[in-house]
């Protein structure tokens, strides 16, 4: 290969043409080149803009190019069978996430089911409860002791041992998509484990592989930089830079001093790390998590987040995907204000995305009991996209962050930085009359960027209220759990259960004995399968049946809904600032959700629900019960209700 400027200079037609040529000579008597090729040909200008924008200046970007395309040849070719049956149906409906058949959950597979193997056995339980998607956190080796929950890899390739092998997850891998299920897992894409092999080398003193982190020989620029920049665990990690004597070097180390950041900046890291996710493809990945993607850029002089680099490396890796696995999308783990999240949905991109906003506001209005804020950040900020969907979520592993933005919070005469204080001490338990039973991710009070941890069914009261043996409590508690479910399945997008709030499982707090976990609260709500409980879902007059049931029946409702098909929704003015209304239409079926976040009844005038067809009899999908549009509909505390017109198919009570 020839070090000139040639991919510089050229246009890109230009540049494939004398590429491919040299490629055929290697790869062209394999089996489907020509699928290959014409892949390639078709996605080429998607994958060459934005890299010659990132690294175009340089006169072996040429080269580079090249091994990255010999690279995709190699892989794709690589490629199974079954795999390139699915990209080819892929291609076909492009859109099918969006499907209102979609559920997803999400969980660690040691906390779920022990191993990948004991996994495979719990099979049946996912698809009882309806999970299409199936989202499972870092799975990968990472060091023993503290590995920020899996985030720190040491081999994208290496199962963890304790939880199985890279051929077990390849056969889960495939008997999930035999069952309809699609898996997600994490692409690690900011940073790896210092155990990683190219940072061994690194360490051993080997300049080609300190070539791929950030590496300082004293303060200066990392003094420049931490100017500019934000403490991710200023508890437990205060700074964005770790001294390693073995080399002498200052590394940037965003999250933990043993999590290095990578260095785009070098095309070598591009091409490495594109291989190692086109290899997460060909195992059978067909959504990939990209975790903590604000980040991986960074520029001297910036807060190094969200920066128009970020947004060029992730169409890059996009476009690669489209030649060499088109089955495969992405979703971008931005927890950013709504202005900047929105950036990260995109058809060149991200497809998907987390809907953090969503999911503070929805915890804000069962703490305000107003949907004032919801239902105005919904109406600005909750259309995308017509070829991208949300993931939508109660509760992930992570903590909550309260990522409204301060605008919104004026409009509705609150002050964003106070309010965010008043939803972290309510949710600590802090607030007098809070029902939760949360624990601040950061331990100073008065900080605005504290964040909450706690189970689902402890943040919305369980947890207090069976301490208290209090039965209207309890009831209020799986009122909210249900309400907050409710939402998230009817909105629009993919809605993302986190494995455990099914049964209501409670805080945990046995991380407080473990020395690797004691300091992150995180760990609180990282709850393990109970499956004694578990069996109890069935149950009516359980706790765990309690939930399970209805919420089992909520997904099945989902599924039968066309409606609930992609992102059209139109909110609705109720009149009644604790109840929050949206409406949702697809196929030429119309359901109208209506949701009272206040403990106590209210009542939403007919007028505002439907002024087209006044005294028909609608039926609320959920119960199955009549409801006449002539007067109030009256929403008892934490009730909601799917209204369609009639005609719509009524589905059974639950």
């Amino acid at each position: 290969m020839r070090k000139t400027g040639e991919g510089r200079r050229r246009t890109g037609k230009a540049v494939l043409k004398g590429i491919l040529a040299r490629l055929e000579a290697r790869f062209g008597l394999e089996a489907d080149w020509d699928t290959f090729r014409a892949r390639l040909e078709a996605h080429f200008e998607a994958l060459y803009q934005p890299l010659l924008q990132l690294y175009g200046q340089r006169p072996d970007f040429g080269d580079h190019l090249e091994r990255l395309l010999a690279v995709a040849a190699q892989m794709a070719l690589e490629r199974p069978a079954e795999l390139k049956a699915l990209d080819a149906e892929r291609e076909a409906q492009p859109l099918w996430f969006q499907s209102h058949q979609m559920v997803g959950a999400m969980g660690y597979v040691d906390r779920f089911a022990g191993t990948l193997a004991g996994l495979r056995q719990k099979l049946p339980y996912l698809k009882e409860l309806g999970i299409t998607y199936l989202h499972l956190l870092p799975l990968f080796a990472s060091p023993e002791g503290n590995s920020d929950g899996g985030y720190a890899v040491s081999d994208y390739r290496r199962v963890h041992p304790a939880l199985g092998t890279l051929d077990e997850l390849r056969a889960l891998a495939r008997e999930l998509r035999q069952n309809g299920i699609s898996l997600v897992l994490d692409f690690v894409l900011n940073h790896t484990s210092d155990e990683h092999d190219w940072a061994r080398r690194a360490l051993a003193g080997d300049p080609e592989y300190q070539a791929y982190y950030h590496m300082f020989p004293d303060r200066t620029l990392p003094d420049a930089y931490e100017k500019h920049l934000s403490d991710v665990f200023p508890d437990q990690a205060p700074g964005n830079f770790t001294y390693r004597p073995e080399i002498g070097r200052w590394v940037w180390t965003t999250f933990y001093p043993f999590q290095w950041d990578l260095n785009y900046a070098n095309p070598v890291v591009f091409c490495r790390m594109a291989e190692e996710m086109l290899f997460l493809a060909n195992v059978g990945v067909e959504v990939l998590r990209l975790d903590a993607v604000p980040v991986v850029w960074k520029r001297l002089g910036t807060n190094c987040r969200n920066l128009p680099e970020t947004h060029l490396l992730i169409r890059a890796f996009n476009a690669l995907a489209r030649v060499v696995a088109p089955a495969l999308i992405f979703k971008s783990e931005a927890i950013e204000y709504p202005d900047r999240l929105v950036k990260y949905l995109d058809p060149r991109g991200s497809r998907l995305a987390y809907n953090a906003p969503l999911m503070s506001l929805l915890w804000e209005a069962l703490a305000t009991g107003s949907v004032r804020l919801l239902a105005r950040s919904l109406r600005r900020h909750f259309r995308i996209r017509p070829e991208c969907a949300w993931v939508n979520f109660v509760r992930v592993h992570d903590d909550i962050s309260w990522v409204f933005g301060d605008a919104d919070a004026r409009a509705v005469g609150l002050n964003g930085p106070a309010h965010r204080r008043f939803l972290n001490a309510f949710y600590s338990g802090q607030v007098a009359g809070s029902f939760a039973r949360g624990v601040r991710f950061r331990k100073d009070a008065e900080r605005e960027g504290t964040h909450i941890s706690g189970t689902t069914a402890s943040l919305a009261g369980l947890e207090k209220a069976l301490e208290a043996g209090d039965e209207a409590e309890i009831d209020l508690a799986i009122r909210r759990i249900l309400l907050l479910y409710s939402i998230i399945l009817s909105i629009g997008g993919i809605p993302l259960l986190y494995l455990g709030d099914e049964i209501g499982v409670l805080n945990d707090y046995s991380y407080l004995n473990d020395p690797h976990q004691a300091m992150d609260s995180r760990w609180l709500h990282r709850v393990r399968t109970d499956w004694e409980k578990v069996a109890r879902r069935t149950q009516p007059g359980t706790i765990e049946g309690r939930i399970y049931i209805p919420l089992q029946h909520l997904i099945a409702l989902r599924k039968r809904l066309p409606a609930l098909a992609d992102l059209e929704m139109e909110v609705i003015e109720t009149a009644n600032p604790h109840v929050l209304g949206y409406l949702r239409q697809h196929g030429g079926q119309r359901v109208i959700v209506l949701a009272n976040f206040s403990a106590q009844e209210q009542c939403v005038p007919a007028a505002q629900v439907q002024r087209d067809n006044l005294g028909a009899t609608w039926t609320d999908l959920v119960t199955g019960e009549a409801v006449r549009l002539d007067g109030d509909v009256v929403l008892g505390p934490y009730r909601f209700v799917w209204l369609a017109p009639p005609f719509t198919e009524r589905s059974p009570s639950p």
